[in-house]
């Protein structure tokens, strides 16, 4: 869940709190809980992104508040196979993710989001990568899972969406500079050293390559 930079920036400078996208942990928990990986994700989307279940709330207040889970779009990049990884540099801001390795790039949904020409979600998904990664050539997305992990302190208050996007070149390039030893590697060479990454890019590895 990496952090979002320009509007942080913004709302430090203007005195100003981040309001992040929020659903109740009860919906969550009545359209069906599960913890850990979840492929059938149509009833959670339909449900979780439908505006009269959604608000925004200080982000601040959210990250202790296990009542509310924060929407975070976790889009995985993928070339031939190779998934892209790297690793969390102390200047991204979720301190409890410091150098942890990610296969993971997305981040809250804000209000600066609410006023594009898509839904405030898929507008916040593209920013966040806009942000943190440039991307060159064309790619195919598809949103195949949910991750919910409440054994850490961070998936308490976080709900994962996750997007596989399958790319026509092996080209990813970070734009923060706290993205460290960035590249494409195999799924068995990731697994194998599973133990080094944030939970849910373990759970994304499991879900998604061991087979």
């Amino acid at each position: 869940m990496t952090e979002q930079t320009t509007p942080e920036k913004n709302e430090s400078e203007t005195g100003t709190v981040e309001q992040v996208l929020v659903v109740p942990t009860l919906l969550f928990h009545e359209i069906g809980y599960f913890q850990g990986f979840q492929e059938n994700i149509e009833p959670y989307m339909k449900t979780l992104l439908d505006p009269m279940h959604t608000s925004y709330r200080p982000r601040d207040l959210m990250e202790q508040d296990p009542s509310y889970k924060q929407l975070i779009p976790y889009c995985v990049f993928v070339h031939d196979g190779r998934v892209f990884n790297y690793r969390r540099g102390t200047a991204q801001g979720e301190s409890r993710l410091h150098s942890k390795r990610s296969i993971g790039v997305g981040g809250h949904i804000c209000t600066l989001d609410k006023n594009g020409e898509n839904h405030a979600y898929l507008e916040g998904m593209q920013r966040e990568i806009d942000e943190e990664v440039s991307i060159t050539g064309g790619y195919q997305d598809k949103c195949v899972g949910m991750i919910n992990d409440d054994d850490s302190e961070v998936g308490k208050v976080h709900l994962g969406i996750v997007h596989l996007f399958e790319l026509d070149q092996a080209k990813v390039f970070p734009k923060e500079a706290s993205m460290l030893e960035a590249g494409f590697s195999s799924p068995e060479e990731l697994l194998s050293e599973r133990d080094q990454f944030e939970s849910w890019s373990q759970i994304c590895l499991e879900a998604l390559f061991s087979r």
